[in-house]
This record gives C-alpha cells, sequence and structure tokens, in this order.
C-alpha cells in the first residue's frame, strides 16, 4: 500500500524556484488514512499476537484517532472502546456517529479524569473494567506508532532536501525523524499553541524507540492560529484556494496549518532556490464534518 506523490504547479513556487509534492496519506485507506494507518498498523499487530480481542484508547470528542480505531476495529475483527474526553453531547457529531457505526462503544469521563489517561492505576481500572484490552495511547502515539511512522519515507521515490509534517503528539515526526536517521531536514508544525514542549517530546519518542538522538527536526511554531483546532479567516480562504487550485482536500487542523505555514515560508524566501520539498498529508479529513456541524464553516 502506497500514497501516491502529486507534484504542485504554482506560480509562487516557481518564482522563488522550489520543488513541492504533496505525500498523499489521505489515499491510503478510505476511513483509516493518513498517519492513523501508520500508527495502528504494529499495534493491530501486537494486539492480535498477545490475543486481544478488544481495543481501548482515549480522545476528544473530535478525534481522528477515536474514529480511526473504530473503523480499524470493524475491518480487522476487534471490539473497540472509545474513552471520550468531557460530557456526552446529543445528537452526536458526525465523528462519533461515525464511531458507533462501526461498533465503537463509548465512555464518557470528565476533563479532570481525563488528565489521569496515562497514570498507571487509572489504566489498571480501565483495563478491570473491560477485561484486560489493548491500550492505546491517545493520538495512538506509543513505540509502535513511531515504528510505523518510520514507513512513510519509505515509497518517497523523488529525491528532496526538506519534508514537512503537522504535529499533534509528536508520534508522526518522531517516526519520519528517526526513519530519516539524521538526514534530510525535517520541518515539523505544531498544530497546538505553546508547541516548543513538542520538540522534547519527539526527542524522547526517538530515542525510546531507536535509543538514538538526531538533529535534523526543526518545529515551526508560528501557524497554530490560536491553538488547537482555532481557525482564521485567512486559513479558510488559503484551504479554499489551494482546494481549488490543486484539487487536494485539507482539514483545518493539521495539514490546512502545515500547508499555509509552507507556502507562507516559501513567500519569505526560507528555502534556497533549487530546494526539493515533500509536505506529508496526514489525512484526518474525517474531522470536516464535524467542523462545519460545530462552528457553521464549509471546509
Amino acid at each position: 500500500m502506497e500514497a501516491p506523490l502529486q507534484q504542485l504547479s504554482d506560480p509562487l513556487l516557481d518564482a522563488h524556484g522550489v520543488e513541492l509534492w504533496v505525500k498523499r496519506e489521505d489515499l491510503l485507506h478510505p476511513t483509516i488514512s493518513g498517519n492513523k494507518w501508520r500508527k495502528l498498523k504494529y499495534n493491530l499487530q501486537e494486539a492480535t499476537r498477545q490475543g486481544h480481542h478488544t481495543l481501548l484508547t482515549f480522545g476528544g470528542a473530535y478525534s481522528n484517532h477515536i474514529a480511526a480505531t473504530a473503523a480499524a476495529g470493524q475491518e480487522f475483527g476487534f471490539d473497540t472502546i472509545g474513552v471520550i474526553r468531557g460530557e456526552e453531547h446529543l445528537p452526536l457529531n458526525p465523528t462519533l456517529q461515525f464511531a458507533i457505526s462501526c461498533g465503537m462503544q463509548l465512555q464518557y469521563i470528565s476533563r479532570e479524569q481525563y488528565r489521569q489517561k496515562d497514570e498507571p492505576a487509572f489504566l489498571q481500572e480501565l483495563s478491570e473494567q473491560y477485561s484486560k484490552p489493548y491500550i492505546i495511547p491517545e493520538g495512538g502515539t506509543n513505540n509502535l506508532a513511531v515504528q510505523g511512522c518510520t514507513e512513510i519515507i519509505q515509497d518517497i521515490n523523488q529525491d528532496y532536501d526538506y519534508i514537512c509534517c503537522a504535529a499533534g503528539t509528536g508520534g508522526t515526526a518522531a517516526g519520519i525523524i528517526a526513519g530519516l536517521k539524521g538526514e534530510k531536514q525535517v520541518l515539523v508544525f505544531p498544530a497546538l499553541k505553546g508547541g516548543d514542549f513538542l520538540q522534547k517530546e519527539i526527542q524522547e519518542l526517538i530515542y525510546t524507540y531507536c535509543g538514538q538522538e538526531f538533529s535534523n527536526g526543526h518545529l515551526i511554531t508560528d501557524y497554530h492560529f490560536g491553538g488547537y483546532a482555532k481557525i482564521k479567516p485567512e486559513l479558510m480562504a488559503f484551504m479554499q484556494a489551494f482546494q481549488e487550485q490543486h484539487h487536494i482536500p485539507l482539514e483545518p487542523i493539521y495539514t490546512g496549518k502545515m500547508l499555509f505555514g509552507l507556502f507562507d515560508l516559501i513567500r519569505q524566501g526560507y528555502f534556497p532556490k533549487g530546494s526539493h520539498i515533500v509536505a506529508i498529508h496526514t489525512g484526518g479529513l474525517q474531522g470536516n464534518a464535524g467542523f462545519k456541524q460545530r462552528l457553521g464553516v464549509e471546509v
């Protein structure tokens, strides 16, 4: 299974002498797309190896990871449980409605409880409550997720100088950096405000995975638009123009912000002439329906 590379043609790229390809990870699978497919791949194999029949994981009400885990459970024969941050709101948003349609059982917990999601005692309690499921962290990020994300770079058959990706928990960026083993330059665009903490988390994920440290990953923290799931008119205008010109659907949480930032850096002359850039489309398009419902914004 490969994600095709799509070269973009744009006057801005021509003016600055750079070439840009988008790696269409969003096309990997109809419902388990992008980095979620990569992160779940080896976790599903490990759950099978250990003899588990149930997956349990965590997320917010609009989580791409919740939707992808539910779809993966349905496709590969696992029961699924989603521990959702916050109270239930009816009618369900499209993300949670999709999860239920795939057979996922939802458990809502308070935001205070949710902060305990990595605590051993809380995980033990959930394990006993649900007969010892295979537990996957929020966002799917663990060692096996990093391993899966190292494979993002394997089928890029175009030479490049820079590779760009959006980041939430940092697992995708960690996998790309670890897979490159210090080669190329990796630009990471955090979706969260105050994303500087992510540098340490990415480094820790890499070291835990392979016992090495690399210095070719760089955080670009100027394009979060006010924080996670926050948007501004200029972002939506960019996404609309991008989709019309290049026929690539975007979403405003991750990939839209990353590509907005990337085009802005090109405009500023960040990349030397002759640079070859690959941008990773990490999927997440399922969230657009919920975004439209919640904010009345067409995506």
